[in-house]
């Protein structure tokens, strides 16, 4: 009868042998010997698994106890509850990725920005004789024109996208 009802109550909480033997600081293998009747657990076992288990001890030493199932519906629910929090927790961390992305997309364009502003166009009086000077020349300065006419568009969207991802209070 123990045996049985203890399997029972386990199962009609929704505990694995695993869980219960946990929770009683057991190993599995002693849930398992107690549920196949091979062991009967000593007093203080047994008020402990009454206590784990919300069940008087009276009703485990009593008749047998009808396996309730555990009811799937609260069980699913409760899954779904766990995995909701999981994508909301998942949201959040990408949200305050895209959110530093943005803010660091606009200081770099700024600190790009003081720094060619520092420089104020410098191969402008560079000597092109040297084909070296000149390609590095053509190249900086093309850099800076396309730096120029892209970089307010840039710094625009990034400070916009860095307030649609900002964290409401």
């Amino acid at each position: 009868m123990l045996s049985e009802n203890i399997k029972a109550i386990r199962k009609s909480k929704g505990l694995s042998q695993e869980e219960l033997a946990v929770k009683l600081n057991v190993v599995r293998q002693t849930i398992s010997k107690w549920e196949q009747s091979l062991s009967v657990p000593d007093a203080d076992a047994l008020i402990s698994i009454s206590e784990v288990l919300e069940t008087p001890v009276s009703t485990l030493l009593g008749e047998t106890v009808v396996e309730a199932k555990a009811d799937a519906l609260s069980v699913i629910a409760e899954k779904l509850e766990v995995i909701n929090l999981q994508l909301a927790q998942g949201k959040a961390a990408r949200q305050r990725a895209v959110h530093w992305l943005f803010l660091s997309l606009c200081a770099v364009i700024a600190a790009i920005f003081a720094v060619l502003i520092g420089l104020n166009s410098p191969y402008l009086g560079w000597d092109y004789s040297d084909p070296e000077i000149a390609i590095a020349g053509v190249m900086f300065h093309a850099f800076e024109w396309l730096f120029i006419r892209i970089a307010p568009l840039a710094l625009i969207g990034a400070v916009i996208g860095a307030c649609l991802t900002q964290k409401k209070v």
